[in-house]
């Protein structure tokens, strides 16, 4: 499976769930230009940059308020909030 994440102003906003076989079967980052081509093909618009479920690439997986960081092209986790900081 291949997981993509949808980029809003810099903010993942959506991570779908693909087959292998629409990524060509390949190997990121061969298989990222062919995964937007197949949701692109689903009607889905918008930029979709693909993410690494065991991080093996983009530092972390991306997740829903996690933003990209274009010039290392990474996903950098939102700030984490300690319980007495809630206060």
């Amino acid at each position: 499976m291949a997981h993509f994440a949808k980029i809003k102003n810099n903010t993942v906003a959506e991570v779908i769930v693909i087959g292998n076989d629409n990524c060509g079967g390949g190997e990121f980052p061969e298989s990222e230009p062919i995964g937007q081509a197949f949701i692109a093909s689903l009607g889905f618009d918008g930029l979709w940059l693909q993410t690494s479920y065991h991080a093996n690439f983009r530092k972390y997986y991306a997740g829903i308020g996690f933003t990209y960081d274009a010039d290392n092209d990474e996903f950098v986790p939102p700030p984490t909030i300690e319980p007495d900081d809630e206060q």
